[in-house]
C-alpha cells in the first residue's frame, strides 16, 4: 500500500466527523487558567479564532469560559458536524496557510490538534498577521503519556501495525514540529497539563479509531487491528472500563 499523504490524512476526518464527536476526549479547566496565564491575558471577553477547530470540542470550552469565539474548519464534514452541534457558535471555511481574517483582529489565536496540519511556513506569518500585538497563539494535543503501561504497550501496537504521522511524535503530539518554527519569529513556552477520563473500552477503541492514521488504511485493517485491541484490553481490564490518561501539550507564543 502506499504511504498515504499528508492531504489525505488531513481530510480523512470528514467522513468520521461523527464518530470524532462522539469519542475524542475533551480538555481539562487547568488546560485554559494555563494559556490565560502564559498569555497574561483572560480569554473572557478576549476574540479567540479557533482554527481547525473540527467538530467544536475545544471551540465550544473557549465559549464557556466567556470568549467572543469564531471557527475556522477546512473540512465540510467536520464543518457540518459543528454546525449541528454549535448553532450558536460562527464558522467558517478556512484553514492555517491561508486565514480569511482581517490583520489584527484577534486576541487569541488556538489550534487544538490542528496545528501539525499546517505548514509553518505559511502559518506563522499568517497567525503574526492576524494577532494583535500582545496576542497570543496558543498550540495544544492530548497526548500519550511515556509513564502509563498499558498506553505505552498500545502506542508500539499501533506503531508497529500502521506507522506513525511524519509530524507527530509516538505520543500524539505536534508540538517538536511547533518548536522548529521556520521563520524563528516565535518564542514558545512549553508546558504539560496531566487529566485523565474513565470510558468504556468501546469508547476507548472508537477514539483511537478515529485517528487519521486508522481512517486512511481503510475499514478492514482497522477493524482488524480494533478487534484484537478489545480483545487485549478486556483481558487487562475485565471490568469493560479504562482510565485514559493524557498529557496535553502546550505550547504559548505572544506577540510584541
Amino acid at each position: 500500500m502506499t504511504a498515504p499523504s499528508h492531504a489525505d490524512r488531513a481530510s480523512s476526518f470528514n467522513a468520521a466527523a461523527a464518530q470524532y464527536a462522539a469519542n475524542r476526549p475533551s480538555y481539562p479547566p487547568a488546560l485554559f487558567d494555563t494559556i490565560e496565564e502564559l498569555a497574561d491575558h483572560p480569554l473572557t471577553g478576549a476574540r479567540v479564532i479557533d482554527i481547525g477547530a473540527g467538530t467544536g470540542i475545544a471551540t465550544a470550552l473557549l465559549s464557556r469560559r466567556g470568549a467572543d469565539v469564531l471557527a475556522v474548519e477546512p473540512g465540510e464534514g467536520m464543518a457540518a458536524q459543528f454546525r449541528n452541534a454549535h448553532p450558536d457558535i460562527p464558522i467558517v471555511r478556512g484553514n492555517g496557510n491561508a486565514l480569511p481574517l482581517a490583520d489584527a483582529s484577534a486576541d487569541f489565536l488556538t489550534y487544538a490538534q490542528a496545528w501539525h496540519w499546517t505548514d509553518p511556513t505559511h502559518s506563522v506569518p499568517e497567525a503574526l498577521r492576524v494577532l494583535r500585538p500582545g496576542g497570543a497563539l496558543a498550540l495544544w494535543w492530548n497526548t500519550t503519556p511515556l509513564d502509563i503501561p498499558w498506553h505505552i504497550e498500545q502506542a508500539r501496537r499501533i506503531e508497529r501495525r500502521f506507522g506513525v504521522h511524519p509530524a507527530v511524535e509516538q505520543n500524539g503530539s505536534g508540538a517538536k514540529a511547533a518548536l522548529a518554527d521556520p521563520t524563528g519569529n516565535l518564542d514558545f513556552t512549553h508546558r504539560k497539563v496531566r487529566w485523565s477520563r474513565r470510558v468504556p473500552i468501546d469508547t476507548h477503541l472508537a477514539n483511537i479509531g478515529s485517528h487519521s492514521i486508522f481512517l486512511v488504511h481503510g475499514t478492514e485493517a482497522s477493524t482488524a487491528f480494533l478487534t484484537e485491541e478489545k480483545r487485549l484490553l478486556l483481558n487487562a481490564f475485565p471490568g469493560g472500563i479504562i482510565e485514559e490518561t493524557y498529557d496535553v501539550d502546550l505550547l504559548v507564543a505572544t506577540t510584541p
